[in-house]
């Protein structure tokens, strides 16, 4: 991503901090996986969407019409050690050179510099609670500067969530970040059809999910959006199953939630399809319901509708569904009421999509479900479990787990599917999976 889109989003977030007041969000810390082994790192994503800087031991500190720059970054001073064991990192001059800061500063000089950047400032935006150590310093050059009001220096007086105004910006994505969006789902997509394709009994779930990943590197996406989600047969009941671990069976489904990164931005995608190329007539009854489901679901996309709304259509399908089937017994609206299809479809529709998987934004306005807008990004994913041992239904039923899960942009005349290069009908699986 360029860096004008970076600068467009300071430049948008300073206009709403406003001047006088400071904001400040520190960088994600690294992670001991064990001993001396780091977890790869990944950047927080609120601080790269404001920089594009990918280091720990960051702080980024924007000031509003500081006439030295506005935009400060502290970070590591450039070491050629650590740049012949580790790599290259940016150094001081990197920082301004190739980050567009305003000005840079030592990492290990904050404590000097940053309690004068605090003086006279009315209100400090930060995300208080994600870094205690920051948090405890922060608090105490605020009551330091309490002291110094006999030199004519007054400390901040109110401290506020950056994350409320961060997390609204990021709801909405810019054509930038679209095409990122748009190239992680398509690399995720084929990795989905390419493991429909290799998929047979006798294979692990681990062996699928080395497709996926052999898939995703290839496509020149290096990262997971999440821990991939290789669930055969009763595995599939169990929401995030992520031990992969179990031989899949002719006569099972497997449900594969999947999907890559592309430069921070996800890609998530969940299909459904059976081991041996084949639905049982039990399987494609449930499938079909719950493909009917998403359908209903999807027709609730579009600007000015409530969110809840697809959640609502998802919901009323399937309690119908369940009772023609027999799973369920009574009179639809009432059984909704009464919540009886939760033990079958426990979870929401979906959620917002972006940097995170599972991304910021608020579900609610005033109490109320937020109307959807264009360039929102959400996942629609309707499902239905039934656990193996659940001897309320038949035992037909039981053992079945089925998602189908897709990313879908908000635009002005109703929705895009961003992920719609996985086939979902039951003719479309089968076709494919008889055809490899």
């Amino acid at each position: 991503m360029k860096q004008s889109e970076f600068k467009k989003r300071r430049k948008q977030l300073m206009q709403r901090v406003g001047k006088g007041n400071i904001a400040l969000i520190g960088s994600a810390a690294e992670r001991v996986r064990n001993r001396d082994v780091h977890y790869p790192y990944r950047q927080d994503s609120d601080f790269y969407y404001l920089t594009g800087f990918n280091e720990p031991e960051a702080l980024a500190v924007f000031i509003p019409g500081r006439e030295q720059g506005e935009y400060i970054l502290f970070c590591r001073e450039y070491d050629e050690t650590k740049a012949l064991w580790e790599g290259a990192h940016a150094g001081l001059e990197g920082a301004v050179k190739h980050y567009e800061a305003d000005d840079s500063f030592p990492i290990d000089d904050l404590h000097e510099i940053l309690p004068g950047m605090l003086e006279n400032k009315g209100k400090v935006f930060y995300p208080l609670g994600r870094d205690p150590d920051l948090d405890h310093s922060l608090l105490e050059w605020i009551n330091h500067l309490r002291g110094q009001t006999r030199r004519g220096i007054t400390a901040p007086g109110e401290l506020v969530s950056l994350e409320h105004i961060l997390h609204e910006m990021r709801l909405f994505k810019s054509p930038a970040e679209l095409k990122l969006m748009r190239r992680a789902a398509e690399v995720s997509a084929k990795a989905h059809v390419k493991a429909m394709q290799a998929c047979k009994p006798g294979l692990y779930e681990y062996q699928i999910e080395a497709e996926l990943l052999y898939q995703f590197y290839q496509g020149g996406l290096r990262h997971v959006a999440y821990p991939s989600i290789v669930a055969g047969g009763k595995n599939a009941c169990v929401l995030h199953y992520i031990e992969n671990k179990d031989v899949l069976k002719s006569g099972d489904l497997l449900l594969i939630d999947a999907g890559a990164e592309c430069d921070h931005y996800a890609a998530d995608i969940t299909r459904t399809f059976p081991v041996s190329g084949r639905f049982t007539e039990p399987q494609k009854q449930l499938y079909q319901l719950v493909l009917d489901a998403q359908s209903a679901a999807l027709e609730q996309i579009r600007p000015g509708l409530p969110w809840n709304a697809a959640h609502d259509a998802a919901v009323e399908m399937i309690t119908k569904g369940l009772v023609e089937l027999g799973i369920l017994k009574g009179r639809v609206k009432k059984l909704i009421k009464d919540e009886k299809y939760k033990p079958f479809f426990m979870h929401r529709i979906g959620h917002w999509l972006g940097m995170d998987v599972h991304d910021v934004g608020d579900y609610k306005v005033e109490q109320e479900w937020r109307l959807l807008e264009p360039g929102m990004v959400v996942t629609v994913e309707p499902g239905l479990y039934i656990p193996h041992d659940y001897e309320k239904v038949e035992e037909k039923w039981r053992g079945i787990g089925i998602r189908i899960e897709d990313d879908v942009l908000v635009t002005q005349g109703g929705y895009e599917c961003l992920t719609a290069g996985v086939p979902k009908t039951i003719d479309e699986i089968e076709a494919l999976m008889q055809a490899a």
